[in-house]
């Protein structure tokens, strides 16, 4: 075989090789609540039959029932998220302003984006972005070939009647659509869209729903069938939440129907605690959307992966959404780089039942820059400081016996109350303050 021949044979040879590589779809949700999905043990009642097809990716994969976001807003979730790095290192305590055009995310962080694609990962974002509104931070900037969606945080799920704006018109790389449609429909399709173009080759596909966020714009279809439901907030909240299900339904028949099941990774989950305000339930946590308690941080998880992860498991082990990064990387057969200084850590042995059990780790919360509240969770201890309330005393939990944080025990464990506090005292000195928002530089 000549040289040239052999070099042929390498590149061919690796591209096949990349080919094989799983894809990574990731469903994520919008501050919906805890329990308002029937996969969930503590679903309510009235929320039990709504989710048959998110239902379905617990059922043929795995429930994770500790699974902690890195932000208890939507931006910094997020940002946390894509950068496998906890934002508050690089200033992201806060959610970005509506029209703040001095910056998002900054352009110093990687995306988990980016370093897909530098392997030969096609990468798509679907929906909701929320992470900078200037031309340097958009989607296609940070790592994404494609992105369909809007810039802002929120949108009317309906068409509008006059002209949107830029940030919340839905656009097409950089190039706005025309209005019509309902929302979570049209980002069930894109995602669809996108798996048919790349169904050829290993892809990266974030679906970042609006649903089940306000405004509480359900189908009017779907409020007649959801009559049993009190009139009001929660059943319109209701209403998004089986348009988020439909669409779900509608991606994983699409991936099934172009034979991608076995080859695919699926990741339903939500931003951050559930919105009570607008409808959401986070039975039995504490709290809601913005706080530090379970109810702010803690969020619905499942994942699937056809004879990888055992169908109907549940894993117990607290994992962050720092983790995806790492796990999206090892499949990706790439190993991380130190100097990208990520926080989470690689879930595929435990996913895929290697190990049994995942290291004790340090699982952190800030929220607001270093005068606001912050939290930590090691093993089924969890430390919370509000720091401008509760007299400013630190707060200590114990959430295998108390998962509703309900029993303070500072005073009966203070030397491990006083062990955490200095842990996360520690952490924080890593950090900067926010760039924008309450709490930030003046």
């Amino acid at each position: 075989m000549t040289r040239l021949s052999l070099l042929v044979v390498l590149v061919l040879g690796g591209r096949l090789m990349a080919d094989e590589r799983p894809n990574i779809v990731v469903l994520f949700a919008d501050d919906a609540g805890y329990a308002d999905f029937g996969f969930q043990p503590k679903a309510r009642s009235d929320m039990k039959r709504l989710t048959p097809n998110i239902d379905s990716i617990a059922r043929d994969g795995v429930r994770l029932s500790a699974a902690y976001m890195s932000g208890a807003v939507c931006s910094p979730s997020r940002a946390g998220l894509m950068t496998g790095r906890y934002q508050q290192r690089f200033g992201h305590d806060n959610n970005i302003p509506p029209g703040y055009m001095k910056s998002g995310l900054p352009l110093s962080e990687t995306f988990g984006a980016k370093r897909l694609k530098e392997t030969g990962y096609a990468t798509g974002l679907v929906g909701k972005w929320h992470l900078g509104y200037p031309a340097a931070f958009h989607p296609n900037k940070r790592g994404f070939d494609w992105f369909y969606g809007c810039l802002q945080g929120s949108r009317s799920y309906f068409p509008y009647t006059n002209k949107p704006t830029a940030n919340r018109v839905l656009q097409e790389n950089g190039r706005p659509t025309p209005e019509k449609g309902y929302v979570t429909d049209r980002l069930g399709d894109a995602a669809c869209r996108f798996i048919v173009e790349h169904r050829e080759e290993a892809f990266f596909l974030f679906v970042s729903f609006t649903a089940p966020h306000g405004p509480l714009q359900a189908k009017p279809e779907h409020l007649k069938r959801l009559a049993e439901i009190p009139a009001g907030r929660r059943r319109r909240y209701a209403g998004l939440v089986v348009s988020l299900d439909e669409n779900v339904g509608k991606i994983l028949e699409c991936l099934g129907s172009n034979k991608l099941d076995h080859k695919t990774l699926v990741i339903f989950t939500n931003d951050n605690g559930g919105q009570t305000k607008t409808g959401a339930n986070n039975q039995p946590l504490r709290g809601r959307k913005g706080q530090l308690w379970e109810g702010g941080v803690r969020v619905p998880c499942a994942m699937r992966w056809p004879g990888r992860i055992r169908a109907g498991s549940v894993i117990d082990d607290p994992v962050s959404s720092l983790d995806f990064l790492p796990t999206f990387l090892a499949l990706a057969d790439t190993r991380p780089k130190p100097e990208w200084k990520l926080d989470g850590i690689n879930l595929i042995p435990r996913l895929t039942g290697e190990v049994d059990a995942l290291p004790e780790r340090d699982l952190h919360w800030r929220g607001g820059g270093s005068k606001g509240p912050i939290a930590m969770r090691r093993g089924p201890w969890k430390m919370v400081h509000n720091r401008q309330f509760m007299g400013g005393r630190p707060q200590l939990f114990r959430l295998d016996r108390d998962l509703s944080e309900t029993e303070n025990l500072a005073d009966d464990h203070p030397e491990m109350l006083a062990e955490m506090v200095k842990r996360a005292s520690a952490w924080e000195a890593q950090l900067v303050e926010p760039l924008w928002g309450k709490g930030s530089p003046r």
